[in-house]
This record gives structure tokens, sequence and C-alpha cells, in this order.
């Protein structure tokens, strides 16, 4: 019997040939018609029964042939959707969609869990088990996976585990570690209602620019005054506008921004203790305000035991230098959700090759891999979901 990383050579140029498809036609957020239908027809040719979530997601289990006592399920994740962004890319698999672009890799994702699927297809008689592959949609609008979670598509899993191709990563190397891995993502608008007046007599209105400048400048206290400073945390305003000529004093002042956090409790907290400094502060300026917060993610934090097993996958599959580590990073993403409903790993899978032009970062719009990366990834989900398998029960 062929190992994983056999296997995964095996039917690498299946992984490169997919990956290429889906980079050709991107789709939207929620959208993604044409790839659900490939990835149905893909696992059907395989003999397995796969089926809709979430709208445009996919579901399939893969049963293990093996007799045992302990029947666990294990859950494989990929993010299937692509970005509102235009190619500048010169190659032959060149996005065909104007307007969309697998500009973060998700392309990749799909192409090598499907090839995963081809493995553990083959090696059904060897484990015992199930393993479910969930290919989500809405990855970049933070709702795939919340959806999924509420239809129920990881009530009866024991585990989950998810990869990321990742660009800031040397092609061939592997981190996963236990802890926070991404930050919880949050997005806020603050509406700021004066008075308005003539610019000369400011007394006789109610300037909302200088009580939303007080707001900007008393929100970055939160970070430093009300969290442990051990704890990281990033609160941000990016957008403030208000007023339209120079000697007239505007009604309102508009503000956007965005936190983010890798503590559970901290991103809890932050919504009521905004709330409470932008209300205060501009009362201090007889102004008044209104917060809209919007939680988009969750903290990715990578469960210990999980996280070993995903280790000792790594390990069976690579090389012996390949398993590094790597910073969490405040980038966001909605596995998160999975994460906090089951024991959870999330791996970051290096892409990145300068040599040939693979270097951009994510969200770029000349982001692109190093196709060897499928074959680690498609290695590394299978393995996983096989050490798992194998291991007890998770505390």
């Amino acid at each position: 019997m062929k190992t994983v990383k056999e296997l995964a050579e095996k039917y690498f140029d299946y992984a490169v040939s997919m990956r290429r498809e889906f980079h050709m036609y991107p789709e939207p957020s929620l959208k993604e018609e044409r790839t659900c239908s490939r990835i149905i027809e893909e696992l059907e040719n395989l003999g397995l029964k796969a089926k809709k979530a979430a709208g445009t997601g996919v579901i399939c289990e893969i049963k293990g042939k093996k007799n045992s006592k302990t029947k666990k399920t294990v859950a494989l994740r990929a993010d299937i959707d692509a970005l509102e962004l235009e190619e500048k890319n010169e190659v032959e698999y060149k996005s065909k969609n104007e307007g969309l672009m697998h500009g973060c890799g998700h392309d990749g994702h799909s192409a090598s869990l499907l090839t995963a699927a081809k493995i553990l297809n083959d090696l059904k008689d060897e484990f015992a088990g199930t393993v479910k592959l969930i290919f989500q949609p809405g990855e970049e609008v933070a709702m795939g996976a919340k959806t999924m979670v509420e239809e129920g598509v990881v009530e009866d899993v024991d585990a989950i585990f998810g990869i990321h191709i990742w660009n800031d990563l040397e092609v061939g190397k592997i981190s996963v570690e236990a802890g926070p891995r991404m930050a919880a993502v949050n997005q806020f608008k603050i509406e700021v209602k004066g008075q308005g007046g003539h610019g000369s007599m400011p007394h006789q209105g109610i300037d909302p620019i200088m009580a939303g400048a007080a707001i900007v400048m008393n929100l970055q206290t939160i970070v430093s005054r009300e969290f442990n400073p051990m704890e990281a945390a990033v609160l941000s305003v990016d957008i403030f506008n208000s007023g339209s000529k120079g000697n007239v004093l505007p009604d309102s002042a508009h503000l956007e921004g965005t936190t983010r956090c890798f503590s559970r409790e901290i991103n809890q907290r932050f919504e009521e203790i905004i709330n409470r400094v932008v209300k205060e502060t501009a009362a201090g300026y007889r102004a008044e305000a209104e917060l809209e917060y919007n939680k988009l993610t969750l903290p990715c934090i990578n469960n210990p035991k999980i996280t070993k097993i995903a280790q000792k996958a790594a390990a069976k599959i690579s090389a012996v230098d390949s398993l590094v580590e790597l910073e969490k990073t405040t980038g966001g993403e909605d596995f998160s959700f999975f994460a906090a409903e089951v024991p959870a790993a999330f791996a970051f899978v290096g892409s990145r090759n300068e040599a040939k032009g693979a270097d951009a970062p994510h969200h770029h719009p000349e982001f692109n891999i190093d196709e060897k990366s499928l074959k680690t990834a498609s290695s590394l989900y299978a393995q996983f979901a096989l050490e798992f398998l194998e291991e007890g029960e998770v505390e």
C-alpha cells in the first residue's frame, strides 16, 4: 500500500490542473456556483456522495473500512471563494472572469482538498472512522463558516483541520502551532451628531469635528489602558469624513475603523468599551454619537492536542526541517467559527518562491503561488486525518 506522500506525488498533476481550473474561473463569495458544481462532480467521480451546504458549499464523507471500536469523525476544511480583484498576472491560467481573481490561495485550498479526497479514498481500507470534507463558501465576507455551523455541519465532528497556503512562508515549510494564530476581526462605524453653523461663530453650534477628533484620540487609550499589556490588540480609525466648506460648521461627522485581537475575552469586551468611550466623549462636547459594531470573525485558536497531531502529520509528509515557527497574524479567518465549536488546528503551508515570481502578498493583483505547495497541502490534509483517527479521544 502506498503512503500518503507517495499518493500526493502520484496525484500532483491532478492538483495542479484543478487549481488552474479554479483560478481561471473565480467566483465571488456566496456565489460560487460553478466551483460548487465542479467540486461535486469530482467527488462523484470518486464514487463519493456529496451535497450542498450553506448555499454554494459542499460536504462529503469518506468512510473508513478498517474494523475498530472507535468510530470518530474528523473534518478537513477548504474555502472556495475568490476576491473582487482584477488579476495582473500574465499566465496561461489567468482569470477569465473580469474583476474577479483567486488572489488569496483559495483555488489551491480547493484543489488540495480534492486531491486529499483521492488519497483518502485510495486508503479507506486502512483507517476506521469518517473523514468529512468541507468545501466552504464565503470566507472573504466571513459568512460561510458561521452559516455552516448554524446548519449543524460540525455537530458530529470530533476535530477539524484547516490549511492556508501562505506566501509569507517559503515553499516546503509548514507552520502549525498551539494557541492564537489569527485575530478576531471587527469593524465599527460612528456617527457623530452636532449642530451646524458659521465657522466664525462655533459657539452658536455644536462642532462634530472637534467631538470626532476627541473620540479618535480617546479610542486610542482603550488598548493601552483597559487591556492587559501582555495581550496584543489593535484599534484603528481609518475613515474620518465631515464638512463641505471652509467656513461652514457641519452638523455631523462619520468615522469608521477596525479592531483586532487574539483573546476571546477582549473580543467580547471591545464593543461595550468603545460604545462607552464614544458616547461619553461626544457628550463632553455637547454632541451625540451612535456606534455600529460588526463582529466579523473570532480569534482563530489552535487546540494544543490537535496541534500536536498536526505536527506529527507534518513530520511524516515533509523534510526534517520543514516545520517552522511563524508569528501569529492580525489577519482574520472565519475558520475561527469552526474552532470555537470543535477542537481544531489551522496550519500555514508555505507557497513563496521568488525565483518563480511567487512572492506577491495575498490580495495583491499579482499574487501567485509555487504549485509545489499543493503537494504539501494535499498530503498534510490526508495525513492529519489518518493521524487523528488513530489517536484517542480529544480532552
